[in-house]
């Protein structure tokens, strides 16, 4: 039995993925497998070293010491073979509060920032709520359900053509489809944003969710040029389940870049490291690895037993009513319920209403997801089978036509 088996009971925790339900889906009968929150409790390592650090009773300012910014920087060389250079982490609470910040650092307002739909929600939302004009490079699908980069209507984005864009968000394993992307396409968006003078913003929160054989390759990774041109932002948060703690790491190798971000956070008070966030990331980051190699074994397995399940969900004619494919990344599996012929709306209210299932509509991550749902699957194997189980009614009535 694995350790991941064992259900952690998170009702009355103030958990916003548990215990806000009637707020968010309208009901509190959901099966919540939604947020990207898991349901694991984290490495021992990390619970001890809180526990310590709680015994020692006093709780003042803290700041980011030399120990934590080397944690990041070993943990970064042993994941992804990536050389950082220690003096280049910089503390944000949180990837969506440092996009915030960087957006509101590098561009002004009016200025033309990229996103790649159907994408993280937050990425649009910042742009808007801070005035800048949001420009669309949506995904391509193949036949086989793969999504790429455009890189011609990305062009003309940059160009002049269809707008002059000054940053561009990179979501790296993208959040909800799962792609890891290759060298090769990053070295191809790495050459457009240096030839048009764009700034990268890549984040890489889910970097450390990568499923082998696939290999995640850090922006900043691919060339000296890149690592002066671009700002990657990670956290411990989505790799440990840290969330609550509000700790992230802004990577800047640009001094220049890296001082102005640190004026942004300095002008709006925003710098300020939590110590129990400190003390629980460089703990997992010192310690984590072998908890995460048999974390993603887990999911991953989670993972091939949904994929086989949904393949006995058919049309009359031998289609399939529900297809996804193994995410290359990520605990998100991107189902498309579009053979369905289902609204977005209609679709959510069938997932809550009909299957009892609390997963995150398509349509939220932009026009190009309605029809998808994203599901959650970091979480203990008993609350797959029961999502399963409920799904299998949804899906027995809708076929009979009741």
């Amino acid at each position: 039995m694995s350790m991941f088996d064992t259900p952690v009971n998170r009702r009355n925790t103030s958990a916003e993925k548990w215990d806000d339900l009637d707020h968010i889906f309208g009901s509190g009968d959901v099966l919540p497998m939604w947020v990207a929150d898991m349901d694991f409790r984290a490495p021992e390592a990390v619970i001890k070293a809180l526990h310590e650090r709680a015994e020692h009773g006093v709780f003042g300012y803290s700041f980011l010491g030399d120990s934590y910014r080397e944690a990041v920087a070993g943990w970064m060389l042993r994941r992804h073979q990536w050389q950082v250079d220690p003096e280049a982490v910089v503390h944000a609470p949180g990837v969506v509060p440092a996009l915030f910040h960087l957006v509101g650092a590098f561009t002004s307002p009016g200025e033309e920032v990229i996103i790649q739909p159907p994408v993280y929600p937050p990425f649009a939302r910042v742009v808007n709520n801070l005035g800048r004009k949001l420009l669309l490079n949506p995904l391509l699908r193949n036949q086989e359900g793969r999504y790429e980069m455009d890189f011609k209507q990305l062009e003309s984005l940059m160009n002049g053509e269809a707008g002059r864009a000054k940053m561009l968000i990179l979501c790296s394993p993208h959040n909800p489809v799962g792609r890891v992307w290759t060298r090769d396409e990053l070295s191809a968006l790495h050459e457009l944003a240096e030839r048009y003078n764009v700034l990268v913003v890549s984040d890489e929160i889910h970097a450390d969710l990568t499923f082998s054989p696939n290999v995640h390759v850090p922006f900043a990774a691919l060339s000296e040029q890149a690592k002066e041109h671009s700002i990657i932002c990670t956290a411990p948060s989505k790799t440990f389940n840290l969330a609550a703690l509000n700790t992230s790491n802004i990577i800047i190798h640009n001094p220049e870049l890296r001082s102005k971000f640190k004026d942004q956070l300095s002008t709006y008070e925003a710098g300020q490291a939590g110590i129990f966030g400190l003390t629980a990331a460089e703990a997992a980051y010192t310690h984590g690895d072998e908890w995460l190699d048999e974390c993603l074994d887990y999911i991953r397995s989670n993972m091939e037993g949904v994929l086989q399940h949904i393949t006995r969900y058919k049309n009359k004619d031998g289609s399939p009513l529900v297809t996804a494919h193994l995410p290359e990344a990520t605990y998100l599996l991107w189902l498309d319920f579009r053979p369905l012929g289902l609204t977005a709306d209609e679709l959510s209210a069938f997932m809550i209403k009909e299957a009892r299932l609390g997963l995150n509509s398509g349509a939220s991550f932009g026009r190009e997801g309605e029809g998808f749902m994203r599901m959650n699957l970091a979480c203990p194997r008993s609350i797959v089978d029961e999502a399963l189980q409920r799904l299998n009614v949804a899906m027995e009535r809708f076929t009979s036509g009741s």
